[in-house]
Formats: structure tokens, sequence, C-alpha cells
């Protein structure tokens, strides 16, 4: 008796969608890096290379490796084969993605700290199952001393919300 699943599972991701994706993803960037990359120049200048002239080079060589890993996928070639992640394991990774990618989303119209508060909060409680007291101590805790570590001792500006723009900041 074993705790992995089967292949035919249907519980079981495979990797063929994953690794597609990602591979998607990679050549976009390549594109994105090799597009700028132009835009600043990818030549010589009289004292040398330009700013785009190595990143041009290494975007290339992303979108020839992902162009390459998503045409091996798509003609079922790709030398990874079984399974990529149960569902249950992909809920996992979710539970905490979508999370951070909402605290990113928050931190342009609440600032950083606000959403660091919001953040902290919801894992100590959610994941930690942590009393209120003690979660809104750290939750509001962490916040602050970044604030006096980075605003005031290192002198390096955060994105700020409307709630620091109110109290002065």
């Amino acid at each position: 008796m074993t705790d992995e699943k089967e292949a035919g599972d249907e519980n079981v991701v495979g990797n063929r969608g994953p690794e597609i994706g990602m591979a998607i993803f990679l050549l976009a960037i390549g594109g994105l890096v090799v597009t700028d990359s132009i835009r600043v120049g990818i030549g010589w200048a009289d004292d040398g290379p330009r700013s785009g002239y190595f990143p041009f080079y290494v975007g290339l060589f992303l979108i020839a490796s992902s162009g390459w890993t998503l045409l091996r996928a798509l003609i079922g070639k790709s030398p990874l084969k079984g399974e990529f992640a149960t569902r249950e394991q992909l809920g996992l990774v979710f539970a905490v993605l979508v999370p951070m990618v909402a605290y990113v989303a928050l931190i342009a119209g609440l600032g950083i700290y606000v959403a660091s508060f919001l953040l902290i909060a919801y894992f100590m409680k959610r994941h930690g199952k942590y009393g209120w007291p003690v979660t809104a101590a750290v939750a509001a805790a962490v916040p602050i001393a970044f604030f006096l570590l980075f605003e005031r001792w290192f002198l390096v500006l955060l994105p700020k919300g409307p709630l620091e723009r109110a109290l002065g900041f």
C-alpha cells in the first residue's frame, strides 16, 4: 500500500499542461527581454557594448530553449512523464499563491505597510490558527518594524497608501 496516486487517477495533474504553460510564459518573457534590449540598443558603441547587448542574447537563448520545450511538449516527446502534482498538492500551493498575488495588487492602493498587515493577519488566522490578540500584535509589529528599518534607518522609501499619508508620512 502506498500514498502515491496512480498516473491514470483523475486527482493527478500531469506534466504536459504545466510544462506547456511555463514554456509559453518564458517564451513571452524572452520576447519582452529581446524587444526591450533592441529598444535600448544591442550593438557596440565607441566605449563598448550597449546596454541591451548581453540581455538581448540571454533573451534569444530563453526564446530558443522555451520554444524547444514547448515544441517537445506539444508533440508528446517531452522527457517528463507521469504526474506533476495531485490536486490536493496544487490546492496547497494556491492557498499561498492567491493571497500573495492579492498582496502585491493591494500594495498599489493601500501601501506596503497596510497590505503587509492584512497578509500577515490572514496567514496567522487562516493557516496558523492563532488567536486575535497574537495575530493583531504580530501583524502590526512587523510592518512597524519594517517602517522603522527601511524608512528611518536605511532612508529607503517604500510604497505608501492613504493611511500613511493621513498620518503625515
